[in-house]
């Protein structure tokens, strides 16, 4: 059945197409629009994404350059660079962005969660330097300008349940009025997000929290648990704040931990509500951190968020959201398919073997590709699925 189909086509097939008509219709993006549709807008990104095109005239000559090749991606007319460029600035943006949660909750259900499931969930932001003559909308400081990727990430299946796109100058503590609270799960934050009025309301509706103290933290200590020092640990205590405004915005008891880092030579003091773990477990929390940097390194290298196709504001946007959404689609085709592939080595065959007729299972059938991933190289590949 799918082997006569090219594998671009097999890929988009993942996206709910009621669902997408049905999210097109709320923002109207199809409304007085004769051929190029929102689906033939979406697709043209994907594309470019999937095949590292660097720029909107590359993405457009490369499409048009494929002739009937494109009918069978789906796109019925050729693609015009005033086209897709007037459809990416002028389009709402929100469209790919509801379509990305509709994906989110698609990836969650492989995994075996859903929205009411108690996670770990690793909050931290990434930010893209732009330039200032260009994106004057992004301005950041006096000759830089950069938009911000905040990111709330499931530690299971490094699905990003919560992202937000803003200016450089948002500070990180604010993403805390906005992410959903679920009663039970564990936010692991970096002290850029210490904010204890946040924190207790975070406290208060349930969650948990581990999250990197300041240096200048002033409390009293109510009591200590002994620690194993030779695990780096070097505190496990029960303390009270005691600034000015501290010991009113969070007025109940936290745990504080203290650790030494001997790889990276660093000196960890972190805060917590949970009690009923060791210590060694909160430090295993805070270390797992690390795999949302992963996360923003991965998807620097491999898609297309830092050359744009375009300079407004919704286009930057548009973009973004459709890199996401092709994220998505990846990860969900990795886990239907149990793929014996990095996502890494998956992004790099599709994008010279995009447009060939095979089922994608027999694309990463190879023996060759599963041979790659026992060599041993310096290529960040997400995570193991």
């Amino acid at each position: 059945m799918n082997s006569g189909r090219i594998i671009f086509s097999q890929l988009m097939d993942i996206i709910p197409k009621y669902e997408f008509r049905k999210i097109v219709t709320h923002h109207k993006g199809d409304y007085r629009v004769r051929q190029f549709k929102c689906w033939d807008q979406f697709l043209c990104m994907c594309f470019g994404q999937l095949t590292f095109r660097d720029s909107l005239r590359d993405l457009t000559s490369t499409l048009n350059a494929l002739g009937t090749r494109r009918y069978h991606m789906g796109i019925k007319h050729s693609v015009p660079l005033s086209t897709l460029s007037d459809a990416n600035g002028s389009r709402p943006w929100e469209m790919y962005q509801d379509l990305a949660f509709v994906l989110i909750a698609h990836a969650q259900k492989l995994y075996g969660k859903d929205q009411l499931t108690e996670s770990i969930k690793i909050l931290d932001s990434s930010t893209i330097d732009l330039c200032l003559s260009l994106f004057q909308w992004a301005e950041f400081r006096e000759y830089k300008a950069a938009i911000k990727l905040h990111t709330m990430m499931d530690l299971e299946g490094s699905i990003p349940t919560f992202i937000h796109i803003s200016d450089g100058k948002m500070h990180d503590v604010n993403i805390l009025d906005m992410i959903p609270i679920l009663a039970g799960s564990i936010y692991i934050m970096g002290r850029g997000y210490l904010d204890f009025e946040r924190l207790y309301h975070l406290h208060s509706q349930g969650g948990r929290f581990v999250i990197r103290a300041r240096k200048n933290l002033q409390f009293y200590r109510k009591s200590s648990t002994p620690v194993d020092s030779s695990s780096g640990l070097q505190c496990d205590q029960i303390i009270r704040l005691t600034g000015n405004k501290t010991k009113h915005r969070y007025p109940e008891s936290l745990r504080r931990v203290r650790l030494i880092d001997k790889e990276n030579y660093q000196d960890i003091v972190l805060l917590t509500n949970i009690t009923k773990c060791d210590a060694q477990q909160i430090a295993d929390y805070y270390k797992s951190r690390w795999q949302i940097e992963l996360f923003f390194k991965w998807i620097k290298q491999n898609l297309r968020i830092k050359a744009f196709y375009g300079q407004s504001i919704n286009a930057v946007k548009t973009q973004k959201w459709t890199a996401i959404c092709t994220y998505l689609i990846m990860i969900i085709c990795h886990k239907t398919n149990q793929f014996n592939v990095t996502l890494h080595t998956m992004m790099q065959v599709l994008s010279v073997a995009i447009l060939k007729r095979m089922t994608l299972k027999q694309l990463f059938s190879e023996q060759s590709l599963t041979k790659l991933e026992t060599l041993n190289c310096n290529q960040l590949g997400l995570f193991d699925f």
